[in-house]
């Protein structure tokens, strides 16, 4: 599948301007001219995949108001990190249908909390409606790109991600040929790829770390991220893989990544272009306050300037508006 030069990709939804991962910031972000959607998918106790940043859910849903479910609080340890919280793993679809989103970053972006508490709770089925619904009404069929998230973490409490995927897309009769499938783990790109999908595959790489499949299995053995990033690693990665997507701190420390991915066959994406002076580069920061936007344009264009394929944004018609649309 070929990928326009550049994708923009609303990242989780229009996020900028309305709480990340509710229908309403899906909508705005085709509306300001997105191609492509990226939602974050976990599963519900009862195997529903519904689309959250994270499957711990106190900083993005009043769920800590609901005190009919103040049992289910508790803490987690996966790979010796401990989170107390409520976890999405534990709640049936129908009891988290009962709880309302909330701005993920309010100090930052203070204009979205006025949503708090309006908008529910995603399913994935839902986004496919969205996408299929754009399409008959509008001629488009957006892409989306599909971040599976905590993989081998979700197989050892007993869900595999890779089988709920495809059955919650089969059901819709979702044409893969319009997905991106990433993950930071690629023990599940694997499983995806032996399916024979119609996908594009993808392999998210953090600054800094190893793969969490890689550490659960390996510990300190585990390969970290950086090592991916070889000419021979990437020579093998893109022998049965699309795509890498690099955080873009790492375009500014290592520009040639992008030409020597491309180069191998790969094409690239990063993650996350933001206006706000928290979000930029030093250089591109205007003044004190973090949630001031700075020389976002320059920063943006910087980046589009590497020759990337794709740019994952919170604002994607300012995205839009850096590459000259």
């Amino acid at each position: 599948m070929s990928l326009p030069q550049t994708l923009v990709i609303a990242h989780r939804g229009a996020s900028g301007y309305l709480p990340e991962h509710t229908l309403p910031a899906y909508r705005l972000a085709l509306e300001l001219g997105a191609k492509a959607l990226e939602p974050d998918l976990v599963p519900t106790k009862d195997g529903v995949l519904v689309i959250r940043h994270e499957n711990e859910i106190s900083g993005t849903t009043d769920v800590a108001e609901h005190p009919e479910f103040a049992h289910l609080k508790t803490t987690k340890s996966y790979l010796g990190i401990e989170q107390t919280g409520w976890f999405v793993e534990d709640f049936t679809w129908d009891e988290l249908s009962a709880l309302r989103c909330k701005e993920r970053l309010p100090e930052l972006r203070q204009s979205n909390t006025r949503f708090d508490g309006k908008y529910p709770i995603m399913q994935l089925r839902e986004l496919l409606e969205l996408a299929q619904e754009t399409n008959v009404t509008s001629g488009f069929m957006p892409q989306i790109v599909f971040e599976i998230k905590h993989a081998d973490y979700f197989a050892s409490q007993g869900f595999d991600m890779a089988r709920l995927f495809i059955e919650e897309c089969n059901k819709e009769d979702w044409d893969h040929s319009y997905s991106i499938i990433e993950s930071f783990e690629l023990t599940v790109l694997r499983r995806l790829h032996l399916e024979g999908l119609d996908a594009n595959l993808v392999f998210l790489l953090e600054s800094e770390g190893a793969p969490h499949d890689e550490v659960a299995r390996l510990g300190a053995g585990a390969r970290k991220y950086s090592s991916y990033l070889s000419d021979d690693a990437l020579a093998d990665l893109a022998s049965w893989i699309d795509g890498v997507s690099v955080a873009k701190s790492m375009l500014f420390s290592d520009p040639d990544i992008v030409t020597r991915a491309q180069d191998a066959g790969l094409d690239v994406f990063t993650w996350t272009l933001r206006p706000e002076n928290h979000f930029l580069q030093p250089e591109f920061q205007i003044g004190d306050d973090p949630a001031t936007h700075g020389n976002w344009e320059g920063e943006f264009r910087h980046i589009i300037a590497t020759g990337v394929d794709g740019i994952f944004a919170d604002h994607p018609d300012l995205a839009l508006a850096a590459l000259g649309y």
